[in-house]
Formats: C-alpha cells, structure tokens, sequence
C-alpha cells in the first residue's frame, strides 16, 4: 500500500497486546479510524535493545507471529518497518560464518574492520577524539576468530550491535537484499535507523558525513525502484541535518517539536512554537514521544540555550514521575541529550494540556505520528523502569488487550481518538495546501490549514496561557467530545 495522509501509530509488535494478532485486533475494535498508518518497531529475531539489533530481516521472530500477519496489517494501513543500515547482531548468522572462517567467510567484508579503517600510526588520540561518539571511549569491540586471532571490529551502538562496513559490495548486496524484501512484504515505507553514523571517512567526525552521505542515500532509494517503498532516514541531531534530507525531497522526522512545544506551554508563550512550525517542511512526521526519550539537542538553536534549561529543569519540577536519575547512565541512556518520559507525564498527567499538545500537533505542517503509549495517555511505568533498570522502559508499558479496553474509555483518549479521527478524514490538511501561522498575542497562535483547491479550511485558536482553544473547519465549530 501507498503511503497515505493519516496518522501512523508507532507501536512494538507486543505492545497491545502479546503479538501481532493481538495487535491487529486491537486495531480494529478500540482504534477504529484513528488510526491510517502503522510503524511496527523492529519485529524480526534480534539478539537485544527491543528489536534494534537484528539477527536476520528475513523472517518474523516466532513469538509475535510470522509475515502473514505482517501482511495482513500491511493490507489494511500503510505501514512503516525499521532496517538498521549501521549494524547487526552478533548473533546473526553472518558473524558466526565470520567469526568461524575469517579470510575465508563470504561475510569477512560485512563489518567494518576498525583496525583496517586506518592508515599506519593511527588511529591518533586527535582521531579519536574528532569521532561523534556514543561512548566515552573509541568505538570499537575486539572479536577473535575460531583459530585464536583477534581483530577491532567498529562498535557505535550496543555491544551485540557491530558496524557494517557500507562501502564494500557485500554489504551493498545485504542492504539491497533486505529493502526489497521488506517492500515485497508490504513496507509503504522503510525507516532508516542510525543512518547518519552508517558512514565513515578518514578525517571526518563519522557523523552525516557529506558527499557520502547522499551516494548511500541515492543507492538505497535506487534499490527500492519498482517496488511503493519510500524510505524515512532517521536523524536525532540538530534540525539542520534532517532540513538537508529535506531538500532532497525526502520525508523526515520532526524530533523538535516535542521540546518546543513543552517550553511553550510551560511558560505560556507562543512565539518561538510560531517561529518553528513556519519553518518546517510539509514532507515530514511529525512526533510528540517515540520508543525514546525526548529528544533535547534536536531543539538547539530552535530554543536558545537558557530556555532549553528551562524547559529540562521545568519537566523535571512539574512531570509526573520523572527524575534525572532515570535518564542518566544509572539506568543505561545511551544518549545523554534524551529525557526519558511519556508526554502525558511530561506535562503532569493533565489532560487539557495533553490534548493540546496534540492539536498543535495536528495542525503542524506533515502527518502526525503518535506513539502506542501516547495514544493512550500513558503515565511514566515505573514498575516496569525499577524491574529493569532501563531508563527508556518508563515510556514502553506492555498493554494487556483488556487493559486497551479500558484505556480508551477515559474521557482524554476518548476525545484524542476524535482528534485523530477528525485529522484523517479532514481534507483541509492536504499535505499540498497551505498553512499559515500568526501570533495576536504573546500567548496566542493562530494556525489555518487548507487544502490545494482552497474549499476546505480548518482554523485552530490557541491561548497557551489560559489553555483555550477553538477549532473551525469552513467557519464551523468542531467538538472534540
């Protein structure tokens, strides 16, 4: 299925519910219409990180069921599938081949060999320290072969995640293999994760290194011709690196506007909300909470430093449930510029304010993408988060079906399931037409969709200080309720 206008749901294949069925029931008893869109986090055999470190692409893992279930989704929404182009597990079955014959292995070029990747002498300390790092040492990991040898493999992420090595034609072969596979099986669109590390280059930080960036981008989108695949290449970094993707003309993530909207409605004010929905593309989705923290250096420079500050020490002060400690190393964050939090918790359980923050987000330029917790007004689990010691898991609550149930009675979701609904079938969001932003007031915004043949028009008048709002399609009132 084509990607289509409407709301995507991000949500694990075990989420609500124990599996895929589960998951397609859910669907279509309580969501009914909220819901357009499905990105199925990582569904296949991993070795750990709840999915993103992938064994193998070709098949479903066995406990959340097999690709007819996948189909059976991908039939109904357009749906969304991750494939890591930075790395693979440990345990997959071309490291074991690796691993047992060296040299010999038809896999010895997947990886990137670390101490292969420099020129003599080097790697040097300046080398090193010039590396955008998600560790507080050299990223990479000894591996020894069958025969007793020992060689550095490069390690960005996980310690069971090892990096491929892009440039060379046997990991071409893999990528290409695995994206029309995917497709075949029903991806509307294939989500990039980690692409900006997936590129190394001697002098270089290893972080969206350009030209070469746009040489795997191009060979990727190549792969997928013939095929309805799109792909979504996934940058949590400073907005000027998925403006680049852009305007390239593909779609991206807007990562900031979970931050800029939290500051705006801590403090009340509207500008600097104003100021970043007029800048973003309309070829984008947009997120409010996702399977990780919130994303704070995605707000640099968008938010100046103080008022980023601001925003952190406020959601620590008035969130439900959310300390420092449980976005430290404590309770293993990989990334120290995310604060782990539900939304809903984030803005102390409240549900106007919740439900706001999601009518700015269907009114902001691009298709709203709301993540399984959110679509339920989750709270911060922090059953789940002491059991585990996993600072990301305070947002990642396991739903029982009947729990879903229950859930979607509560008045906020409720009325947000409406919101959704209303976003799906209004053609004033035409991702074609046009939006227009004011400010009357230091606390107000004014945002008008319309469409491209200009006969829908849909008018949302917000106080961020006072919490009022209204909503007009063709001068008509809309309710929510």
């Amino acid at each position: 299925m084509k990607l289509q206008n409407k709301v995507m749901l991000i949500t694990y294949p075990d989420s609500m519910g124990h599996n895929l069925k589960d998951l397609n029931y859910v669907l279509e008893n309580y969501l009914k219409g909220a819901v357009g869109g499905l990105h199925i986090l990582p569904f296949f055999p991993s070795a750990g990180d709840r999915g993103f470190s992938p064994m193998t692409y070709d098949k479903v893992d066995e406990k959340f069921g097999d690709w007819s279930d996948i189909e059976a989704l991908s039939s109904k929404y357009y749906t969304m599938f991750d494939f890591m182009i930075n790395h693979l597990s440990k345990h997959s079955e071309y490291y074991k081949d690796f691993v047992k014959n060296k040299d010999k292995s038809k896999y010895k070029d997947l990886y990137l060999n670390w101490d292969k990747f420099w020129p003599e002498n080097r790697p040097t300390q300046a080398d090193v320290d010039l590396i955008y790092k998600r560790k507080d040492r050299a990223p990479y990991q000894t591996i020894e072969f069958a025969d007793g040898t020992k060689t550095n493999i490069w390690n960005t992420f996980g310690e069971d995640q090892l990096d491929l090595d892009i440039r060379t034609e046997t990991t071409k072969k893999f990528v290409k293999d695995t994206l029309v596979n995917l497709a075949n099986h029903g991806a509307s669109l294939i989500r990039l994760d980690a692409f900006a590390y997936a590129v190394k280059k001697l002098d270089s930080n290893d972080f969206f290194v350009e030209p070469e960036i746009w040489d795997l981008l191009k060979e990727a989108n190549d792969d997928l011709k013939g095929t309805d695949a799109q792909l979504l290449p996934e940058i949590h970094e400073h907005y000027k690196y998925p403006f680049k993707v852009s305007e390239h003309g593909y779609f991206v993530y807007d990562f900031a506007l979970p931050m800029v909207l939290l500051y705006s409605l801590y403090n009340g004010k509207s500008k600097r909300l104003a100021d970043w929905l007029r800048k973003s593309p309309m070829k984008q989705f947009t997120t409010l909470d996702t399977h990780d923290g919130l994303g704070v250096v995605d707000a640099k420079d968008i938010l100046a430093d103080d008022e980023i500050d601001m925003t952190t020490n406020e959601l620590y002060k008035v969130g439900a449930n959310v300390k420092r400690k449980y976005s430290s190393a404590e309770y293993h964050n990989l990334d120290i510029y995310q604060i782990n939090t539900t939304y809903y918790s984030a803005l102390g359980d409240d549900d106007k304010k919740y439900f706001i923050s999601r009518l700015v987000q269907v009114f902001a330029p691009g298709i709203p993408q709301v993540y399984y917790v959110g679509l339920l007004a989750g709270q911060n689990d922090l059953k789940l988060l002491e059991e585990t010691k996993e600072g990301r898991n305070i947002n990642r609550h396991y739903y029982e079906v009947d729990e879903v149930a229950e859930e979607v009675k509560r008045p906020v979701v409720a009325k947000l399931l409406n919101l959704l609904r209303f976003r799906n079938e209004e053609e004033a969001f035409d991702l074609e037409g046009s939006i227009d932003i004011t400010t009357p007031s230091e606390s107000q915004i004014q945002i008008i969709r319309e469409n491209k043949a200009k006969t829908r028009k849909a008018v949302l008048n917000l106080d961020l200080e006072s919490l009022e709002y209204s909503v007009e399609v063709n001068g008509k009132t809309v309710d929510f309720n």
